[in-house]
């Protein structure tokens, strides 16, 4: 009965988080800076579960964030998938007690995705991939590792995350 409350609850944190990616995301200003409520969730996700979990779940919330922005369409739905098996497998390498880890890991999950959407995508070329990779990515990557550690710190009991320090 404990397992099923958990996934409840972790469930309920994640459904939170895409609430918030349509619902508060827009009034935080231009998308570029805002925190991608979406990656959180999925980062969150993965790190309790297993890669192919990971992956099957990323490639749902990259088709969900192509349908709404379908520039490149699929290059969102392969970055996440990816950034998904990543952080699934590396959970226990880069996921730790440590709240300057656990924002480092939210950090690199936003880099990832970024680059590999840019790349696969080939919607922004010369000065304006430039200027997306060296400043609005580590921005978002800021707001989300910051969103990040917030979540987890309001909801530590309900995700089983402990950190320390």
């Amino acid at each position: 009965m404990n397992g099923g409350r958990n996934r409840l609850r972790r469930g309920a944190v994640l459904l939170l988080l895409v609430l918030l990616h349509f619902g508060l995301r827009p009034w935080l200003g231009t998308g570029r800076a805002a925190p991608d409520f979406l990656l959180l969730a999925l980062l969150i996700y993965a790190i309790g579960t297993r890669p192919g979990k990971a992956v099957i779940a990323g490639f749902l919330i990259g088709l969900l964030s192509d349908a709404v922005r379908p520039v490149a369409f699929g290059s969102a739905m392969l970055a996440y998938a990816v950034v998904g098996y990543l952080a699934a497998w590396g959970k226990a390498v880069f996921f730790a007690e440590n709240p300057v880890v656990a924002a480092a890991f939210f950090f690199g999950g936003v880099v990832v995705r970024d680059v590999l959407v840019v790349v696969w995508g080939r919607g922004i070329s010369g000065g304006g991939l430039a200027w997306q990779l060296a400043f609005w990515t580590p921005l978002q990557g800021l707001a989300t590792a910051i969103v990040g550690l917030a979540v987890l710190y309001a909801f530590r009991r309900w995700l089983g995350v402990r950190l320390t320090g």
